[in-house]
């Protein structure tokens, strides 16, 4: 049995456990030598008052029950499946893709896993070659590729899906893999685009160890279904090869797949998604607004902040938020703007930057109801195909200062960004449905009620911010098959059930637990 003790610390002790300890046997009322281990489990930060504190949460076992704990590390029953004759075939290695990947590995199945995109140290140089020219490899670049999306742009943890399955299993999978300890215990978890590429190209390396199969370049081109069934898929146009169970996992945007899906008059629904702007601010702003302090105590990480705001008719609310960090181009195909931000995991560059995006729902998207499902996917490439004209092309992003886009100006001049293929002033009232630019506006206002100092000119948005999600759902029943084609499982982002590295992961491994019953039972 152990029991769960909460302190809080001055920043100057977050670290200091003979600190912590004392003021955890002062809290259980007895002597260090009753206890036979403390374990950190969670740590925040609360900002809320003056004095800035460290909210520590440890795990508390007593010497008394010592026998029924253990120190033992977490074993993975990782089987060897090189020659096993259940084979489970995954389109996309991303989160979802991985972890299905490692799932079939405990479940004694064979993965066999087909990435459009290149591995991760491939890809570096296509989005080092996108970020200096603005040229964009449509199977190589922020969204395609080794990792997902979210390898390289930013890898944060956190999650709102915690009855979607065991986060900590993912964390604790992560950290098997390389990530750092760390992530296990904050409330708002951050590998950083820096580290992360080497932890996926391990969890690749795990896969294929134990006998699971990783082709990358290998773009799933068409597939086969017979008597409500898959039977079949081919890649790169070559042989189709045949698939008892296929787990669809290509992320929110290949949109190919969802065309695929028509093709074959496999059903798609529409699915309310949400789009905006990139905000970048200063990071010391940022930092004295939330800490009220200037500059940052050396003891306080860079501040971080989510904000929300609902009018009664839809929400607008901050997406991504990256202390530190980088405006990126995450367009996958050279005719379209899109933005997203990253990290690195000391998260020690000047700005930081969040999507400010606005929901975005069937009534929003009329124009377009005539390409039912896909209505909200034609809305989406619309703005990025208008943004891309209005920037003048190469990846130049049309941005704004913030107050100039509440007072429909156009901004004489921009501030310093971090966005590398650069940025033109354009007034963004001019890019955006009326509907859209009203709830931002809406939503600025009331954030500067919240973060003092939020609303400010030197604040720069970009746009637009996009694929926060996925517009198109894939149908699945309660045995997480599409219910019209048997042995297809549409999986995480790309499939609408997902929002991130950590509830995608989770997909993953639920989809292939489904796959795991059905073949026992």
């Amino acid at each position: 049995m152990s029991t769960i003790v909460q302190i809080t610390v001055i920043p100057q002790k977050k670290d200091d456990l003979t600190h912590h300890k004392k003021l955890i046997c002062d809290s259980l009322c007895c002597s260090e030598d009753k206890i036979y281990s403390y374990s950190l489990v969670k740590r925040s930060i609360d900002a809320r008052k003056k004095a800035i504190k460290y909210v520590l949460s440890y795990e508390i076992f007593f010497q008394e029950n010592r026998t029924n704990h253990s120190d033992s590390p977490n074993k993975y029953n990782y089987c060897d499946v090189s020659n096993v004759d259940n084979k489970v075939h995954i389109i996309g290695c991303g989160p979802a893709g991985l972890f299905a990947a490692l799932a079939c590995l405990q479940y004694g199945l064979q993965p066999i896993v087909y990435e459009r995109g290149k591995d991760v140290r491939s890809r570096r140089r296509d989005i080092a070659l996108l970020n200096k020219s603005g040229l964009v490899n449509t199977e190589s670049n922020y969204c395609f590729g080794e990792g997902g999306a979210g390898t390289y742009s930013d890898g944060k943890l956190y999650t709102r899906s915690k009855k979607r399955g065991s986060v900590k299993s993912v964390l604790e999978l992560l950290v098997n893999h390389g990530a750092d300890k760390d992530i296990l215990i904050d409330a708002h978890p951050h590998i950083g685009t820096n580290k992360l590429p080497k932890i996926i190209h391990n969890i690749t390396q795990t896969i294929i160890s134990h006998g699971g199969q990783v082709h990358f370049e290998s773009k799933l081109t068409d597939l086969e279904i017979s008597d409500g069934k898959i039977q079949s898929i081919q890649i790169n146009n070559g042989e189709y090869i045949h698939v008892n169970d296929l787990v669809l996992a290509t992320g929110h945007s290949a949109r190919d797949i969802f065309y695929l899906l028509k093709n074959k008059n496999i059903e798609t629904t529409f699915k309310p998604f949400a789009l905006g702007v990139r905000i970048e601010h200063k990071q010391s702003l940022i930092d004295k607004v939330q800490y009220k302090q200037e500059p940052r105590s050396e003891y306080l990480p860079p501040s971080s902040y989510g904000l929300v705001y609902n009018n009664g008719q839809r929400s607008v609310y901050s997406f991504c938020m990256c202390p530190g960090g980088i405006v990126a181009p995450c367009a996958t195909e050279q005719n379209e703007v899109v933005t997203n931000g990253w990290s690195p995991s000391k998260r020690n560059n000047p700005h930081a930057n969040s999507g400010i995006v606005v929901e975005i729902k069937w009534k929003d998207v009329k124009e377009f109801h005539s390409y039912g499902s896909f209505a909200g996917l034609m809305f989406q490439q619309k703005i990025e195909k208008k943004c891309f004209h209005m920037g003048g092309g190469n990846q130049v992003v049309p941005a704004q200062r913030m107050k100039d886009f509440i007072d429909n100006k156009l901004s004489d001049s921009l501030p310093d960004s971090s966005y590398k293929p650069g940025i033109k002033s354009v007034n963004l009232n001019e890019v955006f449905p009326d509907f859209i630019t009203s709830t931002l506006k809406e939503g600025f206002l009331n954030f500067n009620q919240k973060l003092k100092g939020y609303l400010t000119n030197d604040a720069v948005l970009h746009a637009c911010e996009s694929r926060t999600s996925s517009p198109v759902r894939i149908p699945r029943n309660e045995f997480l098959e599409h219910p019209d084609v048997k042995g297809l499982y549409p999986c995480g982002e790309g499939a609408g059930y997902a929002g991130g590295i950590i509830s995608a992961a989770i997909d993953g491994v639920k989809c292939v637990g489904a796959i795991s019953e059905k073949l026992v039972g």
